[in-house]
């Protein structure tokens, strides 16, 4: 059996043990979600709120921002609390101190460690025992449990809407005055904050961890690490271990066999000529740049917003636009540019490398960039109507904010965007047919292509599997899909074949090592990429099962990332090769950049965070935006960039690129990044993990310790490297419009001959 079909039946037998591991477990979640009561009643029979109150309340929360203020569960924004962590912490303290004062006559704090460790103990009896009914459906609590939700009913209605004695509490949180205007709403936004409380401390039934694993830590309700957590945490390092060990060998067997590929007198893309669709694509890395403009802007608003709370350097900008609005907006173009870049790049080499345009294919372009602006515009001034509270709970569902990171956009906007996607992939398989006739040597590489692309189209349709009010650990569930699969999964293997076929056609590879070398990376990556999904779930109500595998499989994604040393020398290599490959130096060392962000930004500091144990205290934490921003950006952004530039090369092919300004804004973006990281997010997330460890989730993410002098000097620190990122994308964009208006090249046409010198 010849090598490539032993890849692809490796290729087959991954992806469908894997698909099938993830939606039988999926099914399991379904069945072992945290119920949603029919009614919450007291002991007495008296009525709290009703199922459907829970249900609306969530609606309330997504309208606000959801995920993009503070955070449930662990997922969400970092400026303001977990909701979760900080509730239960708040009914575990009123609960104490009323039972203090009925007992011993003074407050909590007063009582010798004795008498707090006693009534300790009973707290967590009231709390984890689980009395819901799944007969009738009715969850019962006592009556110091109603005092406790009526109290806090109160507190975060007096946050949430314009209590002046809440002016600076909201501050330190970035929440505008006012979020929620309706007090009925708010009351609903109630009663989801005390049912994912619940589930975070109340056992399952016949076990002794709660729905969430015992997440939230906070000892006072006796949400510890169990055994479990750190067994899991062994095993996956185990895994690491196991999984580099084996590709170490494989690859030093493989590369025994390797030889340098002999490069060309010239560049074989100056032979080919653009038809009119790849020209078209023009416009969309016009609009990856604005995008990108546009969203480090908003990145800079939103980290200010963590210092000044309610402003701007004085402007009150929340009263227009809330901190949760501009950090939706932030997340959501990023992904937009990031995405149209790799969607504009697929556009582009589909009919080169077929040398085949299809009839309309610059029609079908241009109406896919009309539609990308429609989706882009109407689902941020949707978003914009949900926050300031304008929209119905129905049409905000549809039209505004829906509340869950990344995936923020009305549902109308994502069926609009799934649809898009598939005239993209339309797009790109009319053109590349040609080519898959021809039963070439590229053609392994022509089919990975069209499964990625297609995995593309189709993965995103996870986003539409969740209701207006589907439970909350099955649509983070499918949110996942989105976020892991889609974004971190098949978009990886999409950029993988794109930066194949551009050094094939470069001919600074070979088609066979090409293809086996893509096949290959797919399969390792996919082995825990697809099962590592889980990893994101430990704590957001899943079964314990999601654990072991989770932990399992999520380590195996930093196996390949080990080895990433070795293509960024490889890649740097052929940067200074024959004076026409020098030409593509900027696009290559993109692509050196995105190997050392893969390894620090989605490696090490993806790895200081996946762990079970390690992800228990982090979750929430500035160790999570360390993670993104650096891997995110780091391996995405800047892979869209690279793809952007290769492209533009191919566009604008007769001219010599100047370095300058495109070094300044290499080195400025990739720098910046850095600084971000090391001056300001790495040190805040660690010390919040020590206050984690000692305090609880409550307290490493309150006010009391937020607002501390030391975390807002690295707060301030962070505004470094923002504005050098800030300049460099400038830069990036100046670059790209002077290649239309000739400051970023030499004015003299390229002369080919000098390529033999």
């Amino acid at each position: 059996m010849k090598a490539t079909t032993r890849l692809w039946w490796a290729f087959g037998l991954v992806v469908g043990i894997s698909f099938a591991v993830l939606l039988y477990y999926g099914f399991e979640i379904y069945q072992k979600a945290p119920p949603v009561p029919l009614k919450v009643v007291t002991t007495q029979n008296e009525e709290l709120f009703r199922g459907q109150d829970i249900k609306d309340g969530q609606n309330v929360w997504q309208s606000m921002g959801g995920q993009e203020v503070g955070s449930i569960w662990g997922h969400g924004a970092y400026v303001a609390p977990d909701w979760t962590a900080d509730w239960l912490h708040r009914e575990a303290l009123f609960i104490l101190n009323l039972w203090s004062e009925q007992d011993f006559g003074k407050g909590y704090d007063q009582l010798s460690d004795e008498q707090q460790a006693g009534l300790q103990i009973r707290l967590q009896k009231e709390l984890r025992i689980n009395t819901y009914d799944p007969e009738t459906k009715i969850l019962t609590v006592s009556p110091v449990r109603a005092q406790a939700f009526e109290h806090l009913r109160q507190y975060y209605s007096a946050l949430f809407t314009d209590d002046p004695a809440f002016n600076q509490l909201r501050d330190d949180y970035a929440i505008a005055k006012n979020s929620i205007k309706d007090p009925v709403r708010m009351k609903q936004m109630n009663t989801f904050f005390f049912w994912a409380s619940w589930a975070c401390v109340t056992n399952r039934p016949g076990e002794t961890v709660s729905y969430t694993h015992n997440w939230p830590p906070d000892k006072l309700i006796g949400n510890i690490a169990t055994g479990d957590l750190i067994m899991w945490t062994g095993f996956s390092v185990i895994m690491l271990l196991l999984g580099i060990g084996i590709l170490a060998f494989y690859n030093a067997k493989t590369n025994e066999a390797e030889h340098e590929e002999e490069v060309p007198e010239t560049d074989p893309m100056m032979n080919s000529s653009s038809t009119p669709s790849m020209r078209a694509t023009l416009k969309y890395f016009w609009i990856v740049s604005a995008l990108m403009l546009v969203q480090v802007i908003l990145g800079v608003v939103t980290a200010h917003f963590g210092v000044e709370g309610g402003g701007f350097y004085g402007i009150p900008l929340d009263e227009v636009m809330p901190y949760s609005l501009s950090r939706t907006w932030h997340v959501q173009l990023g992904i937009f540019w990031i995405a149209t870049s790799w969607l504009a790049t697929g556009l582009y080499i589909a009919p080169a490398v077929s040398d085949y345009e299809p009839k309309f294919q610059k029609l079908g372009v241009d109406v896919l960039f009309i539609a990308l602006i429609i989706v882009v515009v109407g689902s941020m001034i949707g978003q914009w109507y949900g926050v300031m509270q304008r929209l119905g709970l129905a049409e905000n569902f549809w039209l505004g904010h829906q509340g869950y990171e990344y995936v923020d956009l009305g549902r109308l906007w994502q069926i609009l965007l799934f649809v898009g996607l598939f005239l993209w992939l339309f797009l790109m398989v009319r053109a590349l047919l040609p080519a898959l006739r021809k039963k070439t040597g590229s053609r392994h590489l022509l089919i990975m292509f069209i499964i990625a692309s297609a995995a593309i189209a189709l993965f995103y349709g996870a986003g539409l599997m969740w209701g207006r009010q589907t439970n909350l650990a099955i649509a983070e569930y499918w949110r996942w899909w989105v976020v892991h699969l889609w974004v971190e999964g098949f978009f990886e293997v999409f950029a993988t074949v794109v930066a194949a076929f551009l050094f094939v056609r470069m001919k600074l590879l070979n088609e066979k090592s090409a293809t086996l070398n893509v096949l290959f990376a797919t399969i390792i990556f996919l082995s825990g990429g697809i099962l590592g999904t889980f990893h994101h779930l430990y704590f957001s109500g899943t079964p314990k099962a999601i654990m072991a595998l989770g932990a399992s499989f999520s380590a195996l994604e930093v196996v390949p990332l080990v080895l990433i040393g070795y293509e960024a020398y490889h890649n740097y290599r052929l940067s200074g090769k024959k004076g026409w490959v020098r030409g593509y130096k900027w696009p290559i060392y993109c692509l050196i950049a995105v190997a050392f962000w893969n390894f620090l930004g989605a490696g090490i500091f993806g790895f200081i965070i996946n762990p079970p144990v390690a992800l228990y205290y982090m979750q929430g934490l500035n160790t999570t935006p360390l993670h993104g921003h650096t891997a995110l950006f780091g391996v995405y952004g800047v892979l869209g960039i690279g793809l952007m530039l290769f492209v533009l090369k191919g566009l604008y092919r007769q001219n010599v690129w100047k370095d300058g300004l495109i070094g300044f804004a290499f080195w400025s973006i990739n720098i910046g990044l850095m600084l971000m990281a090391l001056l300001s997010l790495l040190p805040m997330g660690m010390l919040q993990a020590i206050a984690s460890v000692n305090e609880g989730m409550w307290y490493a993410r309150s006010a009391e310790f937020m607002q501390q002098p030391l975390m807002e000097t690295f707060r301030w620190l962070r505004a470094i490297g923002d504005t050098i990122f800030a300049i460099g994308t400038v830069a990036l964009a100046v670059f790209v419009i002077g290649l239309k208006f000739g400051w970023s090249f030499k004015k003299d046409e390229f002369d080919i001959r000098q390529d033999k010198k």
